[in-house]
């Protein structure tokens, strides 16, 4: 029996995540066959792998070397396949998007890729950044659209647009703060109103950056994990939140009780990328930027029509 790709790949899952179930989502496939796979690898290595315990996994001294070098060898893998596509958009290509620009870039953009070689096998991953990073660091992933991050070791990144951030909620609860516009600024923001996504997504973590607070801050935490759910309940009145221009048409259109407010200047923004591991970009990324780049600066476009920057 030889050793597959596939049974290191659901190894390292398995390594990372000490719990089956954790690692077999990570890997999109059910627990049982993710545990069969780790049976014919411990088999195919006459060696035990890992040791179950009950409430963890952990790694013989087998299963350490076989993690380490099963890391190396689906990295090169992986940099063998970037080589292979680096003439253009062709082959398949496998693209992590975070979920609070998926809903909006992807619909814009895949009509254009679609015209292209690309989607022959493109494959869209959507997943807030550490998981999109990780995924990218084992070859899971060619190149991924994120917020831009503080340590972009290891990355080539290429900008694709700015998004800045709008105050959104109902109108009685915007109505004072439109009066004073010019003193609107994150900092002044009373975090009992302030509503953000769950844990982890990155427009949560930048708009506690930008107001100055952390978790702790807030007192009610609605848990909300897309937003457009967000946008849902600050339209109905429970309190204020943060609106990327990304999405304020598409938010607005759905949610025609969401009003929206500009801070005033220095508007608070992100800067969105596309990155993908040093060495293995080529003309396939530089086409795939100017592609979502130029999707990405229309509906900012549209946005800044609907809600025009201050002058």
């Amino acid at each position: 029996m030889n050793v597959t790709l596939r049974q290191l790949t659901y190894f390292l899952a398995l390594s990372e995540e000490r719990h089956f179930g954790r690692a077999a989502e990570k890997v999109f496939v059910t627990q049982p066959a993710l545990s069969m796979q780790i049976k014919d690898l411990e088999a195919a290595l006459a060696a035990p792998l890992i040791v179950r315990a009950p409430r963890d996994i952990r790694l013989t001294p087998a299963g350490r070397e076989v993690e380490a070098r099963a890391r190396r060898i689906l990295a090169e893998v992986a940099q063998l396949e970037a080589v292979a596509r680096q003439q253009g958009l062709v082959g398949h290509l496998n693209i992590g998007v975070i979920p609070t620009v998926a809903p909006y870039l992807l619909p814009r953009a895949l009509p254009i890729l679609r015209q292209t070689d690309i989607t022959r096998d493109l494959r869209l991953r959507e997943a807030t950044t550490d998981v999109l990073l990780a995924a990218m660091e084992r070859g899971q992933l060619d190149a991924v659209v994120i917020a831009a991050p503080k340590d972009a070791g290891g990355l080539t990144i290429a900008p694709l647009f700015e998004d800045r951030f709008l105050l959104a909620g109902r109108a009685e609860r915007l109505a004072d703060m439109r009066a004073r516009v010019e003193d609107v600024r994150p900092l002044t923001l009373n975090p009992d109103q302030l509503l953000l996504l769950d844990e982890g997504h990155c427009l949560a973590d930048q708009a506690l950056e930008v107001c100055g607070m952390d978790r702790r801050h807030q007192r009610v935490d609605l848990g909300a994990s897309s937003l457009t759910t967000l946008c849902g309940l600050v339209g109905q009145g429970f309190g204020l939140t943060f609106l990327p221009e990304l999405a304020l048409v598409q938010e607005c259109a759905a949610v025609p009780d969401l009003d929206r407010l500009r801070f005033a200047s220095p508007e608070p923004a992100r800067q969105i990328v596309l990155a993908c591991p040093d060495g293995s970009g080529g003309a396939w990324f530089a086409e795939l930027t100017l592609i979502l780049r130029g999707c990405g600066n229309e509906l900012i476009a549209a946005a800044r029509a609907l809600s025009p920057l201050e002058v």
